[in-house]
């Protein structure tokens, strides 16, 4: 059973150990993850374990789906739980249409896409608004005024309309740029960072893991399995993808993603953990990161039952130093991805 746990030392909110990605359910066919969407009668059993193993937290972004992914969430939250026995989070930046200005951290994108999501998940409020991206790293964006996109989440959060905000992959100069200037004006601060951060991705350990444990903010790192090679699925190489999604068109992006020399090394010296545990590749990744106190609630992607049960075992295994050090020492720097484009 999952326990609670406070997110971040600068504010109550308090999120199961997991939170649940739910970019794989919505529409089948509709927007980029189309090959490996569930639909509301095949994610129904998913949230349904879900409550029943303690989890609570579920991350959602309006892109996902364009739209058909909080419809989905939305739905099935009301069905199982009261509002009040869960935390929903989505994004807001990414373009949501062709129109000017259906993108980016505007102020009237930001407040249209407050009220649309409220519509498409059926709820009054949001509990955490999360910025898919800084306001200047999203692409075709405008570059507007960071004081514009601050106010803007700031009175959408005055409003009740949301709860907490939280910030996504960036910089963590851009992310301390982001914190000061709220905080000089008034204005509400980010609770959290969804950053990237796994074994085969650790640029975050620099900097913003370090920013966000000293100052308080709580992480959620996403792509924990990095997109399904930590476990597993694509067998020692990205042309051998194991699952539906692994050796569909998604298996592109993880090329985008993934490019470090020593990634399946990597992966390799995972599974000798998993077995010396008796555990998966999965839960012995998942536990990697449990492990770090800075951490508090990895945003992980399921689409069977049996993936969830796996991971939330996971919050129970606690690693030896030497094992930790094992799967770590490999690691190289890589280039990062913000410098380069598009995380």
């Amino acid at each position: 059973m999952l326990k609670p746990v406070q997110l971040g030392s600068n504010s109550g909110l308090r999120v199961s150990q997991l939170a649940l990605g739910t970019m794989n359910f919505g529409e089948p066919g509709r927007g980029h993850q189309s090959d490996w969407t569930l639909d509301a009668d095949q994610a129904r059993p998913i949230f349904r374990a879900a409550f029943d193993h303690g989890l609570f937290t579920f991350d959602c972004a309006n892109i996902y789906g364009i739209g058909a992914c909080e419809q989905v969430v939305g739905k099935l939250l009301r069905e199982l739980a009261p509002r009040d026995q869960y935390v929903i989070g989505t994004k807001v930046s990414m373009a949501m249409g062709d129109g000017a200005n259906q993108l980016g951290l505007s102020r009237k994108h930001i407040m249209e896409s407050v009220d649309a999501s409220l519509t498409r998940l059926g709820v009054d409020y949001i509990d955490q608004l999360v910025i898919h991206r800084h306001p200047h790293g999203i692409p075709g964006h405008v570059e507007t005024p960071i004081t514009e996109t601050m106010e803007a989440l700031h009175d959408v959060v005055k409003a009740g309309k949301v709860l907490y905000l939280g910030g996504s992959s960036m910089f963590a100069w851009q992310f301390t740029e982001l914190q000061m200037t709220a905080e000089q004006n008034g204005w509400t601060k980010f609770i959290s960072m969804q950053n990237h951060y796994n074994l085969i991705y650790r640029e975050e350990e620099r900097e913003m893991n370090q920013y966000c444990a000293k100052t308080g903010v709580g992480l959620m790192p996403w792509s924990p399995l990095a997109r399904g090679i930590l476990a597993g699925s694509y067998k020692g190489g990205l042309d051998k993808g194991q699952t539906t999604r692994s050796s569909g068109v998604d298996s592109k992006r993880t090329g985008m993603l993934y490019r470090g020399e020593m990634d399946f090394a990597i992966a390799d010296r995972v599974v000798e953990v998993a077995a010396k545990y008796g555990k998966t590749p999965a839960q012995i990744s998942v536990a990697w990161l449990l492990n770090k106190p800075e951490i508090h609630a990895p945003v992980v992607g399921v689409s069977k039952i049996s993936q969830l049960d796996q991971l939330v075992d996971a919050c129970d295994i606690t690693l030896e130093p030497d094992d930790v050090t094992y799967l770590e020492e490999l690691y190289k720097p890589v280039e990062n991805l913000l410098s380069i484009g598009y995380s």
